[in-house]
């Protein structure tokens, strides 16, 4: 990765030199390439194109502005992006790692220069704070669990977020970094309580104030629109108990971009969770065909979710063979990523137990009750469920 970021980092010693002696002649008013319309304009299809997984046309795009504007950090933050949101379906794949990190190092490494000079300065800690904050969620991850290297981003993080905090005038986009901050800043410590004494020495945040920025910057915002978008589909979802508001968004995100599989499965779960089975079945079937078809970014992950919705619709009808088909396909998506301790696994075998029950077919309900037990830890209540099945026998 050093020598990725190395190359990256030499190509722009020219181009900073202009920028600084351009800098020179003109007066301290903050410049704010991202309030740019007419870049917003030239970009906007390649955002697009980048949200819907078309890489390859988005990445050419942000080469091009990396021609034009090689000594600002929007170009290789837009490319950073792009690899972000290939890992994005599968976070447990490394592969993009490496490409991904490097970017937002170059970032960093711009923005530092570049905040050494008043008219940047404002701008520059926007993506400072920015590219330490998508690292920050890299290493944070369940996959990653870096959690040094976390809090050392989030720390760079919430240093810069508060330098352009109430700056928003100049731009929307400075105001995801407040959202965020008055949301978590309070969510995390009410959900986590070890963690209070951490959060302790940081400003109070609002919960009810944040989810009304982040709105704002949906609605407003360019770069960090559909950033803001995703942050409140998974709030609301998750955590506000508003699935009727999490549904609107992911129906929008889901239809304005149809070919990303990320919007595609969360677009699905939050039908599904929110009982609309009819609604369901035809976007989990047609995940399923994209798998099968070799979409960019529709694998395992999407297909245990898909599947194990398919199975539990089928099984509700009482559509026994077509319940199993789709508990088997959940089981090979599960165990192919090795995702054997999630609901959807489980969950998955538990109910082939119970169909083949149902059946009379002893040997292979026992089979799967039996895989339960060794997969679900002995507290969970599928583990009970099985346990329960098997002394029926």
């Amino acid at each position: 990765m050093k020598r990725i970021v190395i190359i990256l980092i030499c190509s722009l010693g020219f181009t900073i030199a202009f920028a600084q002696s351009n800098d020179a002649a003109d007066d301290n008013k903050p410049i704010i390439l991202i309030s740019d319309m007419q870049l917003q304009i030239d970009v906007n299809q390649a955002m697009n194109d980048l949200y819907n997984f078309k890489f390859n046309k988005a990445e050419k795009q942000f080469r091009w502005l990396k021609q034009k504007y090689g000594w600002h950090p929007l170009p290789y933050f837009l490319l950073g992006l792009s690899e972000w949101w290939k890992i994005m379906p599968n976070v447990s794949n490394t592969e993009h790692d490496e490409k991904f990190l490097a970017y937002m190092d170059t970032v960093i490494y711009i923005s530092e220069r570049l905040h050494e000079m008043p008219r940047h300065e404002v701008e520059a800690s926007f993506f400072l704070a920015a590219a330490y904050g998508f690292k920050g969620r890299l290493y944070s991850s369940e996959e990653r669990k870096n959690w040094t290297k976390s809090a050392f981003a989030g720390k760079n993080a919430l240093k810069y977020m508060q330098e352009s905090q109430g700056m928003h005038d100049l731009s929307p986009e400075l105001l995801f970094g407040d959202a965020l901050y008055n949301y978590f800043s309070v969510w995390v410590p009410e959900n986590y309580p070890l963690l209070k004494p951490v959060l302790a020495f940081f400003p109070k945040g609002d919960k009810e104030l944040g989810i009304k920025q982040l709105q704002e910057v949906s609605y407003n915002a360019f770069y960090t629109r559909t950033e803001a978008m995703v942050f409140l589909m998974r709030i609301m979802g998750s955590y506000e108990n508003n699935k009727s508001r999490a549904l609107q968004i992911g129906e929008y995100l889901h239809q304005t971009y149809p070919d990303n599989p990320y919007f595609h499965r969360y677009y699905a779960r939050l039908l599904y969770t929110s009982g609309k089975f009819s609604a369901t079945k035809p976007v989990a079937e047609a995940i399923l065909t994209r798998i099968d078809n070799g979409m960019i970014g529709y694998e395992a992950t999407s297909g245990r979710y898909a599947a194990f919705f398919l199975g539990q619709i089928h099984e509700s009808r009482k559509e026994y063979q077509e319940a199993k088909k789709y508990y088997l396909k959940a089981k090979e998506f599960s165990e192919l990523i090795n995702a054997t301790d999630t609901g959807y696994y489980l969950y998955s075998l538990l109910s082939l137990g119970e169909i083949y029950q149902q059946e009379g077919n002893e040997k292979e309900a026992k089979k799967y009750l039996k895989l339960v037990k060794k997969h679900a830890k002995r507290s969970d209540d599928v583990h009970e469920k099985a346990r329960d099945r098997l002394r029926e026998f």
